[in-house]
């Protein structure tokens, strides 16, 4: 069983999880109300995704006899001004999530806790994939700049993720 600090730095984790897929939710609405249907399908599933990960930090505390306490979801925001700056604040997130992935970790290894240490190691490699995609897109939004058909070219692409080839 975890200690006390340990669970509720567990209970933050699964809030700042659930931010991060509502985020991504408001995310899909703006790009949906600007008519890039692909960059939507795209926020939809990383939406899904956060919300993935809150569930796997939430299973994991109460499998190990943890006490889960859900806590209030801050409202993200609801307008971007681009899809660049849009990016910019997915990839803003993602490493502040990283950062308290990383606290988390250290306090785990502090408190001896060798089976958190091993779930948040999952954590710790998922996260340099979600910042690495981030980067990845913002450098091709760098690069497509104000062409309205190579934005589009990258909403078709974004809109192909999770089908097969």
């Amino acid at each position: 069983m975890p200690s006390k600090k340990l669970e509720q730095a567990i209970n933050e984790q699964i809030q700042r999880e659930l931010y991060s897929s509502y985020l991504y939710l408001s995310m899909a609405v703006y790009c949906e109300e600007i008519n890039l249907d692909g960059f939507a399908h795209w926020m939809l599933s990383q939406s899904e995704e956060e919300r993935g990960h809150s569930m796997r930090l939430f299973n994991y505390l109460h499998s190990r006899g943890g006490r889960v306490v859900l806590q209030a979801i801050p409202q993200p925001p609801s307008k971007f001004k681009s899809p660049k700056k849009m990016f910019e604040e997915v990839l803003k997130s993602e490493q502040s999530v990283t950062k308290e992935i990383h606290k988390l970790y250290v306090l785990a290894k502090k408190e001896s806790d060798h089976a958190t240490e091993v779930e948040l190691q999952w954590f710790i490699q998922e996260q340099v994939e979600e910042e690495k995609t981030a980067q990845d897109i913002l450098a091709k939004l760098a690069m497509v700049g104000d062409q309205p058909a190579a934005l589009l070219m990258m909403d078709r692409s974004l809109g192909s993720r999770g089908q097969q080839p």
